[in-house]
């Protein structure tokens, strides 16, 4: 399952504007959808880039795998479906508290996302500065 770069542009273009489309109708109450279905286009592709990912991780695992250099793609991999785990968790809540299922505190709905956001700048970190002593 290998997507060339122009592929995976337009996967991401397709679903972005499939989402902006759907949240410019439901802002402007055009359509009286409910924020999960909003959502989905967001969903649909986390699914794939999340299949795709473990599909990597598991790759790991069949017999004549050289496991040189491959601590640190696998922790980089790990971050990546953590990542992944937060942005799920960020949508979910944000549209459970639209929906009104929950009188939850919009602090606790963005938890999610500022720990993916404290994640990638460690990460963003870790590459500079790490990069730069070798």
């Amino acid at each position: 399952m290998r997507m060339s770069l122009a592929q995976r542009v337009l996967l991401t273009w397709l679903f972005t504007l499939l989402f902006l489309i759907m949240l410019v109708l439901k802002l402007d109450e055009k359509a009286n959808w409910n924020w999960f279905l909003i959502f989905i286009p967001i969903w649909i592709f986390d699914t794939i880039l999340l299949v795709m990912l473990i599909v990597k991780m598991s790759g790991r695992c069949k017999s004549g795998y050289d496991p040189r250099n491959g601590s640190q793609n696998l922790k980089k991999k790990v971050w990546y479906l953590v990542a992944m785990l937060l942005k799920l968790a960020f949508c979910l809540t944000l549209c459970a508290k639209l929906e009104r299922f929950t009188d939850m505190k919009l602090t606790f709905v963005f938890l999610p996302l500022w720990a993916l956001l404290m994640g990638a700048m460690v990460e963003l970190g870790l590459n500079i500065f790490c990069d730069r002593r070798d």
